[in-house]
């Protein structure tokens, strides 16, 4: 039988990959947890380009956050009310200009739940908020509402400089995390930046700030695929193992080859995975995002529920 790590409240309850076929998205994957109905009436959808919550991000090539499914243009409003779920997540992922996948992460809200998930955009050559999900923690999305970043500025910042992914610990109390202060109010403990990719050269960062009562994730890996049929684990952090990388152990890091696990699954085919179980190392849900610069990977993030 699998041992399953999972905590009371986690921030992210479903993970679903639509990729294109034909004209349309259909679901070629998927973690729902306990909300069969939901998965069921996923299973039975496909969206045209422009269509649901899918068929926005790849009509508008960007990330899009939804987080009212009442009176919008999500199809699955009904099921994901019963499901408790209250807004969702769409990342779209690009090679070049190809959409490989659409990777939609659903939520649930209450008065506990604390995290953010936050899409940045650049305009005038500064990153500004475009939008995002922050559960219970109302001071620390208006303090984001009201915050911009220059390049190599906070997180959204850095990984905008170095068009790589990124991961910050301590938030409350680290100085490169501009809204520390905030951050820490809301018991936001480590972030993730991901750049993402966009036809047309649109600058688009996610940023994933997990909580430590209800995290997003209790592991967080980076994987450097610019080799090409391998990967290695530049940085990583998880609850139950600390520290997974060493920088002193620099060309000993862990590797993950080519359709070997689920890192490797998501570099082999170049598009997100989700798994649990076994699959998952044991976890609820794990979820692996590919990311292309120039048309070809160059690396893989992997966080685990």
């Amino acid at each position: 039988m699998d041992t399953v790590v999972e905590p009371a409240k986690t921030f992210v309850e479903v993970a679903e990959i639509w990729t294109p076929e034909g004209d349309r998205l259909v679901l070629s994957g998927g973690v729902y947890g306990g909300h069969d109905r939901f998965a069921e009436a996923s299973r039975a959808e496909s969206f045209a380009k422009g269509e649901g919550l899918p068929g926005k991000a790849w009509a508008e090539a960007r990330p899009v956050v939804l987080k009212e499914f009442d009176g919008s243009y999500f199809r699955r409003t009904e099921v994901a009310k019963e499901a408790g779920l209250t807004c969702a997540v769409a990342i779209p992922v690009f090679a070049g200009k190809a959409l490989r996948a659409v990777l939609v992460v659903l939520c649930a809200d209450d008065a506990e739940r604390t995290g953010a998930i936050e899409v940045w955009s650049e305009a005038e050559g500064i990153l500004k908020l475009a939008d995002g999900y922050y559960g219970a923690a109302r001071h620390f999305e208006w303090v984001s509402q009201h915050t911009q970043f220059p390049k190599g500025q906070g997180l959204p910042g850095a990984v905008w400089s170095a068009q790589t992914p990124i991961l910050m610990r301590d938030l409350g109390s680290g100085y490169r995390f501009v809204r520390s202060e905030s951050a820490g109010q809301a018991g936001l403990a480590i972030g993730l930046g991901v750049p993402i990719p966009v036809p047309g050269g649109k600058t688009f960062v996610l940023t994933l700030l997990s909580a430590r009562g209800t995290p997003i994730a209790r592991r967080f890996e980076i994987w450097d695929a610019r080799a090409g049929k391998t990967a290695k684990m530049v940085d990583g952090i998880c609850e139950r193992d600390g520290p997974l990388w060493d920088p002193e152990n620099a060309g000993r890091e862990r590797v993950a080859s080519v359709w070997e696990g689920p890192v490797g699954h998501a570099l082999g085919g170049g598009v997100p995975v989700a798994e649990t179980g076994a699959a998952a190392n044991g976890y609820a849900m794990m979820v692996a995002l590919p990311i292309h610069r120039g048309g070809e990977l160059s690396h893989v993030v992997a966080w685990y529920c």
